[in-house]
């Protein structure tokens, strides 16, 4: 069966993107964009006598390789360093140095100690003291890695099975690297699983070198959002090898984590209802006023987007200014600012009452067609039935935001927001975690198009028929560059 032009498209796209996997980390380390999650890596370098002045040289040369692509810092990546023969020597702690050049520098000046081939004893060194907290190491978490790379080019003198699986069952990762004649089935037994990962061999140390690349791609986290590879609309937000999705001011995120809405942007009619009962008292006030606020800067006010009206109530029921008097942020949060506190009782119905009947009619500024959208803000129980006032707001399709602190009822939150209730009424018990609840609430209005509407219906054709052209034109292409590779393969 001869394969057809679109069968041989997909499979040049398989391998491409395999390619591109395999060489995210390259590149990224290439670009100077790659990091390491936080890591308490030790090395643990044989320096017995059948290891050579030149030859523990390279050793060196090659750890300060490693260390060079490495994140060093106190909250980053930290190194240490233990150097054993037949007697163990810890050269350089986790705590030591906080630079990669200072570190670096450290690593240059150990000697070889040329003794013997106590890989165990050096395995329980680093398992006691070298990933001890008094030297440097950082407490369990599954934040911080646990890294171990033993250098060898013997067989040990003593036992390392069971003290390499005690490290491994306290968290240490370990890599086990073999020079020469190294005995490899001590390797295996000091390394981590999977052992094809955790066990490298090379046949002299004049090429220990080419393992540098590996190791520095094992603990290299690519910065996803500095490399592209995301699919953000606005803005990608980094983390340890991974990322999550952020909008700018005014947008929200769509539920697929990634698109970013204007929808708030739209033209909408906002009436704060805010309670200003003798329990909120003065300077609780001053911070509702400052929520008020936080809340009015996320919304793009002007003529033909955001109006925003205030109404206070207590025993009685007062607009502060009406829909469209401010068409600037500035302005309208100096008049917020301004905002008297009333003080006496909550009438939170009465207080609803007022909110259907005036503030969101014409006389009062609201916008024919232009969605309508309730914030009540409450620290009590109301003094009247709020009920019949709340259905009443929500049958005239209002979208309604109920906000609660402290004696607030959540019963009575709950039956004037709006559904689902979950997304529509907020409560705290602290007046001072009111900005927590100004970051959460987002006033999401979308003007939907009408599927029906015979514009929409033609500029989708269009959308639809320009897309089928580039398309085929694509296809045609390709077509013709696969004829003339099967005439070259002929």
């Amino acid at each position: 069966m001869t394969p057809t032009p679109l069968l041989f498209l997909l499979l040049l796209g398989l391998i491409g993107a395999r390619a591109t996997l395999d060489l995210r980390t390259a590149a990224a380390m290439a670009a100077g964009l790659c990091k390491t999650r936080p890591t308490d890596i030790v090395f643990i370098i044989d320096s017995s006598r059948s290891v050579r002045p030149a030859e523990f040289e390279q050793v060196k040369v090659f750890l300060a390789k490693v260390i060079e692509g490495l994140d060093v810092g106190p909250n980053a990546t930290r190194v240490g360093v233990v150097n054993y023969a037949s007697r163990v020597k810890n050269e350089v702690s986790l705590k030591t140095h906080r630079t990669k050049a200072g570190l670096i520098k450290a690593v240059t000046k150990i000697e070889p100690l040329s003794t013997g081939t106590m890989t165990g004893l050096s395995i329980q060194f680093a398992l006691n003291v070298a990933f001890s907290e008094s030297e440097g190491a950082r407490v369990k978490s599954p934040d911080i890695s646990k890294v171990a790379i033993i250098v060898t080019d013997g067989r040990p003198q003593d036992n390392v099975k069971d003290v390499a699986q005690r490290a491994r069952d306290a968290g240490i990762e370990i890599f086990a690297i073999g020079v020469g004649r190294v005995d490899m089935s001590t390797l295996k037994q000091m390394a981590s699983d999977p052992l094809d990962d955790h066990v490298d061999y090379v046949e002299s140390y004049s090429v220990i070198e080419k393992l540098t690349k590996k190791f520095q791609e094992a603990f290299c986290v690519s910065d996803l959002c500095a490399t592209g590879d995301h699919d953000c609309e606005q803005i990608c937000i980094s983390s340890p090898g991974s990322y999550k999705c952020a909008c700018k001011d005014g947008f929200t995120l769509m539920d697929n984590g990634r698109s970013c809405s204007a929808c708030s942007n739209s033209a909408t009619d906002v009436v704060f209802l805010i309670d200003g009962s003798k329990s909120v008292r003065p300077e609780n006030f001053e911070l509702v006023k400052k929520w008020i606020n936080q809340i009015v800067d996320k919304l793009d006010v002007s003529e033909s987007k955001a109006h925003v009206g205030l109404v206070q109530y207590s025993s009685s029921v007062r607009q502060e200014f009406p829909l469209g008097r401010f068409n600037n942020k500035k302005d309208l949060k100096d008049a917020v600012k301004k905002m008297a506190y009333m003080e006496r009782g909550t009438m939170t119905g009465q207080a609803l009452r007022y909110l259907t009947d005036n503030s969101f009619s014409a006389g009062q500024g609201a916008r024919p067609g232009v969605a309508k959208v309730g914030i009540v803000f409450t620290d009590g129980r109301s003094q009247d039935y709020i009920g019949e006032a709340a259905k009443k707001a929500k049958e005239h399709g209002f979208k309604m935001y109920a906000v609660g602190v402290g004696n607030a009822v959540e019963d009575e939150l709950k039956e004037i927001a709006s559904e689902p209730t979950g997304e529509h009424y907020f409560y705290t018990a602290d007046f001072k975690a009111m900005t927590q609840i100004a970051k959460k609430l987002q006033i999401n209005i979308c003007q939907e198009d009408d599927p029906c509407e015979c514009d929409s219906l033609v500029k989708f054709q269009k959308k639809v028929e320009d897309a089928l052209q580039a398309l085929t034109k694509k296809l045609d292409s390709m077509s013709k560059r696969i004829a003339l590779l099967e005439n070259k393969i002929v």
